[in-house]
């Protein structure tokens, strides 16, 4: 299990990411109007880490996102991660 303080470090790591992302409109220029991501990835000492960031006007887009996500970790899951 993830010790908490190993967990805090993460959020964090991605919390400062993702302000610098919001503060830089030119990162959204070319985004559809529509449906949106933004995914970031990350590791130190003990691990790696993914966020993705999604927003949709149907909100359908990212159920089915998710719905996605979910399957593929289902079916990528090491042996150790299923116990």
């Amino acid at each position: 299990m993830i010790e908490s303080d190993d967990a805090a470090k993460v959020l964090e790591t991605v919390a400062k990411n993702l302000i610098g992302v919001s503060r830089d409109k030119a990162n959204f220029q070319k985004l559809p109007d529509s449906f949106w991501g933004y995914f970031a990835r990350g590791h130190d000492k003990k691990g790696k880490f993914g966020v993705i960031v999604t927003y949709s006007e149907k909100g359908t887009d990212v159920d089915e996102l998710i719905a996605m996500y979910e399957k593929w970790v289902s079916q990528n899951k090491s042996d150790e991660l299923k116990s």
